[in-house]
């Protein structure tokens, strides 16, 4: 076989395997679209009411920024002059609550609510609620009469320690 013959085989055979390697190649992937996550911002006021003779009452009033679902998010939560006082953010199995320098984390989100707050909030039906969807959980009673005014109302009669609940949704 002459030297021409043989560099016409050579290349011919790598223009084959060059192709076949490409056909066996995967395609890059395709970027995904990123789920935009619901999201709400505003005011919120929680009252909680110590059953007993006193009645003592502790109040909480802040602006929030909230993203995400019962499954995954992230709640910012602000004082009167914008200041962040709070980061809550949770996933599967997780959630973490930091409050200036201190660092708690807990395998669920109800509990780092509790502990913050004093109080339990059904957390799968305030995000119905932030929907506009009237979600009952037994003990709570919500009120959406106004929520295309960006009002939502909820209190807890049972268990004790009895809650109120005001959120003003920004448009």
């Amino acid at each position: 076989m002459s030297r021409a013959a043989l560099w016409v085989c050579r290349w011919g055979a790598s223009v084959v395997l060059a192709t076949w390697l490409s056909a066996c190649s995967t395609p890059p992937p395709t970027p995904q679209k990123e789920v935009a996550l619901p999201q709400w911002s505003g005011r919120m006021a929680l009252q909680i009411t110590a059953p007993g003779p006193d009645a003592s009452a502790q109040s909480f009033s802040a602006s929030f920024y909230l993203q995400g679902s019962p499954a995954q998010g992230r709640l910012e939560v602000f004082n009167p002059l914008g200041t962040q006082v709070a980061a809550l953010s949770w996933g599967q199995g997780w959630a973490q609550l930091q409050q200036g320098e201190q660092l708690r984390r807990s395998a669920a989100l109800s509990d780092l609510v509790r502990i913050s707050l004093g109080a339990e909030i059904p957390i799968d039906a305030l995000f119905a609620w932030l929907q506009g969807r009237p979600l009952q959980v037994s003990g709570w009673q919500v009120n959406l009469s106004q929520y295309a005014q960006g009002r939502i109302s909820a209190q807890r009669w049972d268990p004790p320690p009895q809650a109120q609940l005001k959120i003003i949704l920004q448009p």
